[in-house]
């Protein structure tokens, strides 16, 4: 694949969009009723999104044939999808939210380029290696505290887990994409997975669920952190490498911590500054590498 094709150059963006969605689902979360546990919210998260796909997938007719879907892919992403939410959400509950979120999202570049190279035979290149390194610095000191932490191995393991997951589900997807629609896809990998973690909600506590600010953060956590990121993400994937898909979604920590900045008025120092500007630093090396050389030869 052309690293500088037009196509290849609109995906890292779709990508990006997606992640950049993807970075909101904690200021949404930050304005929901407190006391509940996040892995139900996950949960929830899935249940909702999977129902729009669902509605997006039928009202585009996508949803016909369901028997020529390959079982083993659409079986294998569901059980990745889930699985992430449950080794994230354990992840940090064990070792704590700094280690947890860094260890999680920082693995998965590092796992998507060893997944690309193994089984679809993607260079590994000085570009893709200088921009992840630099996103993945940025994490680490976005999730830098200054404080003692709680390094729980067991925790760890749960955090690479997750981004193992996250990494092994963009394969799945980029090879299911290749012959078969985006949305028919996304919503039988996210209803499937819904039913994985369904057994959760049977200790739902409906009387949080049923304040008005829970059922807008929902929504928008389903749909607007979940369903739409995903199709843009999927959309993106098609013509980008996974270890490039990976890496470009760490901009969703930069967006988490630069909303949280500016709308949760959370405290911005010179560590904080230091890791957004590495972020969009390795993203920028990323992007700028897959322009057509006469685009930056006029620049």
């Amino acid at each position: 694949m052309n690293d500088r094709n037009p196509t290849t150059i609109s995906g890292h963006w779709f990508i990006l969009a997606g992640a950049v969605l993807w970075g909101t689902t904690g200021t949404a979360q930050a304005f929901s009723p407190s006391g509940f546990d996040p892995l139900i919210v996950g949960t929830l998260r899935l249940v909702v999104g999977s129902f729009a796909l669902l509605f997006l997938a039928y009202s585009r007719r996508e949803l016909r044939g369901l028997s020529s879907l390959p079982k083993i892919p659409l079986l294998l992403a569901a059980g990745f999808t889930a699985g992430f939410q449950l080794c994230f959400f354990s992840g940090v509950a064990k070792t704590g939210v700094a280690i947890g979120t860094v260890v999680g999202i920082g693995s998965a570049p590092i796992a998507g380029g060893l997944l690309g190279f193994l089984f679809l035979g993607e260079r590994i290149g000085k570009r893709w290696i200088a921009a992840t390194l630099l996103a993945i610095s940025g994490c680490a000191l976005l999730g830098y505290t200054g404080r003692a932490v709680n390094a729980d191995i067991i925790g760890i393991l749960l955090a690479i887990g997750a981004g193992c997951c996250y990494a092994s589900l963009t394969l799945v997807l980029k090879g299911t994409l290749k012959q078969h629609s985006t949305f028919g896809i996304l919503a039988i990998i996210f209803s499937l997975a819904a039913l994985i973690l369904s057994p959760l909600l049977l200790r739902i506590d409906m009387n949080w669920l049923m304040q008005p600010k829970a059922i807008g953060t929902m929504l928008y956590l389903g749909i607007g952190a979940t369903a739409i990121p995903y199709l843009l993400f999927a959309q993106g994937l098609k013509t980008t490498k996974v270890g490039t898909a990976t890496t470009l979604s760490l901009a969703e920590p930069m967006t988490a911590a630069t909303l949280g900045i500016l709308i949760l008025g959370e405290q911005i120092n010179l560590t904080v500054i230091t890791g957004i500007v590495l972020i969009f630093g390795g993203l920028i090396v990323l992007v700028a590498g897959s322009l057509p050389q006469h685009n930056r030869a006029a620049k």
